[in-house]
């Protein structure tokens, strides 16, 4: 599942999709839209500016506050709108997250092709055993776990820890 996003159009930061700088390099709060050119399955993502938190891994899923665009690794019961991070984006770091598009994020072994996503009460990890209250909306399983990473279709994610699908 490794990738080789670039960013499309005219748009630099001075910063690639998979790195992470200890420089604001862009807005927090920023969005871009790239491409991977490793991968042709994965056409057009969109990615925010965030900042990072201790032992930030790729392919973890954050809830990220709009507030400040500070993150949190996601547990069960949180609440917010969803991210994955594209690097290894630690304290007093910044970096990008994807919000849109096919994305490679951390799952629970035995997650399931097409599943459902759901918060799991390992630090920024997902899996498709229903947990209610911890469904996340418009995050969908696009293949099975591969290096402790599944594909997922998510179209700005977020968790409500109420009623859920």
């Amino acid at each position: 599942m490794a990738s080789d996003w670039k960013f499309i159009g005219d748009y630099t930061c001075g910063q690639g999709v998979a790195e992470t700088k200890t420089t604001q390099n862009a807005p927090l709060g920023h969005t871009g839209k790239a491409r991977d050119l490793g991968s042709d399955d994965r056409g057009v993502g969109e990615f925010i500016y965030l900042k990072g938190l201790a032992s930030t891994a790729i392919g973890e899923v954050v809830v990220y506050n709009a507030d400040d665009y500070s993150t949190k690794l996601a547990v069960a019961n949180d609440k917010g709108p969803i991210a994955v991070s594209m690097s290894a984006n630690v304290a007093s770091q910044f970096g990008w997250y994807q919000v849109r598009g096919k994305a490679s994020a951390l799952a629970l072994s035995g997650f399931a092709d097409d599943g459902d996503c759901y918060l799991t009460s390992t630090a920024g990890s997902m899996d498709d055993a229903d947990v209610a209250g911890d469904y996340i909306a418009s995050m969908k399983g696009a293949s099975g776990v591969s290096g402790g990473l599944a594909d997922v279709e998510i179209n700005y994610p977020s968790v409500a820890d109420g009623t859920d699908n």
